[in-house]
């Protein structure tokens, strides 16, 4: 039988997920070439494709990858039907609004032309309708701390772990939109057609998943 394709984030969750697939007998040899983008596990069963973490669900909702892993935050902004039996522990953040010192003092729902910059649009949409708050959203891909620094929002939506680059940029936190940790996700269409397959790797991880060490955010 050909390997089941499981699409990995490439960057900072990369090795983590690969250890606890490894931890769950899908291991994988020490590549000489980091740039490779597939990688099989030694047991023949699975594959495991390295893509942008934006681009994960996409590969399993559409069926290119069977199982994928990807970021709560990830996931919730792209609005994709993928099936998502397990929590992996590893990962973990938080999506928070984010701005000056200041901001604490002011009501939102009041502010006139309030701009908000975020990786996070939809996400950051959803927020602000839910409170009242009228804002443009302006789109950024990187480095959001500097929107409100050159004038370009009042305030932010970003994803953080300890909280140091917003203080070092002058930002406060104002309020948790989500927690998020890294999560299995799995296709509908591949669920059904290999569901004893499927279910017996979920059972696996999420044994290694019960006895490791609990990572909190920060």
């Amino acid at each position: 039988m050909d390997p089941l394709m499981v699409a990995l984030p490439k960057g900072r969750m990369q090795d983590e997920v690969l250890a606890l697939f490894a931890a769950a007998g899908f291991p994988t040899a020490p590549e000489e070439d980091s740039r490779a983008l597939i990688v099989d596990d030694l047991t023949g069963r699975l594959r495991f494709i390295l893509a942008k973490p934006a681009d994960v669900p996409t590969y399993v909702e559409y069926g290119a990858a069977a199982l994928g892993v990807s970021g709560q935050d990830v996931l919730r902004e792209s609005g994709r039907d993928v099936y998502e039996p397990l929590g992996l522990g590893v990962g973990k953040c938080r999506l928070v609004l984010a701005g000056p010192p200041e901001a604490r003092h002011r009501n939102l729902r009041l502010a006139s032309n309030l701009r908000v910059a975020s990786k996070y649009p939809r996400l950051t949409r959803q927020y602000l309708e839910e409170r009242g708050i009228t804002a443009e959203i302006i789109p950024l891909s990187g480095s959001i701390e500097l929107a409100p620094a050159l004038g370009l929002a009042d305030l932010l939506v970003d994803l953080v772990q300890t909280g140091r680059t917003l203080r070092e940029n002058g930002l406060v936190e104002l309020e948790t939109l989500m927690e998020s940790q890294a999560t299995l996700i799995v296709n509908r269409a591949w669920h059904k057609l290999q569901f004893q397959t499927i279910q017996g790797i979920i059972r696996q991880l999420a044994a290694v998943v019960a006895t490791a060490p609990k990572e909190k955010a920060l």
